[in-house]
C-alpha cells in the first residue's frame, strides 16, 4: 500500500490541484454515464473513449518523439485480425490472443522503424513509408483466404444480453467500461512516460534531433522504443475494434482514412499533451455525430459529410490555434503545471 501511495504521489507531483480535481470529475462523469445515458449516447461515448485511447497511442510517436506516422491503421488491423482469427479458428480468448497481437504489431513497427531510422528516412518520407506499409497490408489481407479476404471476416455473436468478459461478448455497457479502462490506462501510461528519462529524451529528439545526438542521446534506440510502444498500444485498440464491431474488412480497417481518424483527435486537441487526445476525441466525435443527426432530421445526408467536417475543424485549428485547443484552454483555466519554486 505504501508503494502504491508513493507511486500515486510521484505521478501527481507538480500537477495543480485544480487539474487533479477536474480530472477526477471527468472520470466520475464517465463512470456514471452508463446509468444515465441511452444506448445511442453510450455508443458515442464508446467511440470517444476509443479515439482518446488511439490518440494517446499515436501521440507517443508524434507528440513525444516527433515521428509522423500516417499509417497507424496498420497496427489496428494487425491487432484486430490476429485476435479475431485466433478466436474464430481456435477458440482462443481475446485476452490470450492479445499478447500475440501485440507481438505481431510491435514486430511490424520495429521493422518499419528499423528501415526508416537506420537508413535516415525522416520527416515526410517516413510518413509516406508508414502509409505504404498500411497499403501493403490492405492489399495482402484482401487476398488472405484464411480470414476470408475482401469478403470480410465475421465473428460469431451469441447474444448482447449476457456479459462474457473473458471472450469480450456482451452488452454495450461492458464494452464501454472496457474502453474506459483502456483510455484511463493509456493516460496514466503516457503521463508516466512523459515524465520519465526516456520521455525527456523523446522531447529532445522532437525539438532538435541533431542536438540530442550531440548530447549523447541514442536517438535510434529512443525512436525505436517509441515506435514499438505506440504500435503495441494501437494493436490493443484493434482487438477492441474487432470484438466490438464483429466484422473486419481490409478496405475498412487498413484504409488511410482510418489512420486519419486516429490522428485528428490529438492534432486538434494538442499534439504532445496528455489532455489533447481526450479533448480532440470529445469535440470531433460529439460534434460530428450531432451534425449527422441534424442533417438526417432534415433529410440531408450528402456523401463525405464527415470528411468535410473533419477538414473544416482541422483548418480552423491550424489557422487559429496552431498548438491545438488544450494548451490555451489549460492556461485560461489555470490547469497548467505549477511554477517551480525558486531556490533560496
Amino acid at each position: 500500500m505504501a508503494r502504491l501511495l508513493d507511486g500515486i504521489a510521484s505521478l501527481t507531483e507538480g500537477v495543480p490541484r485544480r487539474a487533479l480535481a477536474s480530472l477526477a470529475a471527468l472520470l466520475a462523469v464517465f463512470l456514471a454515464a452508463p446509468w444515465i445515458a441511452n444506448d445511442y449516447v453510450l455508443t458515442i461515448l464508446i467511440l470517444i473513449l476509443y479515439f482518446a485511447y488511439t490518440g494517446q497511442a499515436w501521440n507517443i510517436m508524434m507528440g513525444f518523439a516527433g515521428q509522423l506516422s500516417l499509417g497507424h491503421a496498420l497496427y489496428v488491423g494487425l491487432g484486430a485480425y490476429t485476435t479475431a482469427a485466433l478466436y474464430v479458428h481456435f477458440g482462443v480468448s481475446p485476452w490470450l490472443g492479445l499478447p500475440v497481437a501485440i507481438i505481431v504489431a510491435a514486430t511490424a513497427g520495429a521493422f518499419i522503424g528499423f528501415l526508416a531510422f537506420r537508413f535516415g528516412v525522416a520527416g515526410v518520407y517516413f510518413a509516406i513509408l508508414t502509409i505504404a506499409f498500411a497499403e501493403f497490408a490492405r492489399i495482402g489481407f484482401d487476398h488472405f483466404r484464411w480470414v476470408n479476404g475482401s469478403a470480410g471476416f465475421f465473428l460469431p455473436v451469441a447474444n448482447y444480453t449476457q456479459n462474457d468478459l473473458w471472450n469480450l461478448r456482451g452488452s454495450p455497457t461492458m464494452f464501454y467500461y472496457v474502453a474506459l479502462g483502456m483510455a484511463v490506462g493509456a493516460f496514466v501510461l503516457c503521463h508516466g512516460l512523459l515524465r520519465s528519462r526516456l520521455g525527456y529524451f523523446w522531447q529532445a529528439i522532437r525539438e532538435d534531433e541533431m542536438a540530442a545526438r550531440t548530447l549523447g542521446i541514442d536517438t535510434f534506440r529512443c525512436k525505436m522504443i517509441a515506435v514499438v510502444i505506440s504500435a503495441s498500444m494501437t494493436s490493443v485498440a484493434g482487438v477492441f475494434f474487432a470484438f466490438y464491431y464483429n466484422n473486419l474488412f481490409p478496405e475498412q480497417v487498413f484504409h488511410i482514412s482510418r489512420s486519419i481518424e486516429l490522428i485528428l483527435g490529438p492534432i486538434i486537441g494538442g499534439i504532445g499533451t496528455l489532455f489533447g487526445p481526450i479533448i480532440g476525441a470529445i469535440l470531433l466525435t460529439g460534434l460530428s455525430e450531432g451534425i449527422w443527426e441534424v442533417m438526417n432530421a432534415f433529410g440531408f445526408n450528402p456523401p463525405g459529410a464527415r470528411q468535410v467536417f473533419y477538414g473544416i475543424c482541422l483548418l480552423l485549428v491550424v489557422m487559429l490555434l496552431p498548438d491545438g485547443i488544450w494548451p490555451p484552454l489549460a492556461r485560461k483555466l489555470g490547469l497548467g503545471k505549477r511554477p517551480e519554486k525558486p531556490e533560496p
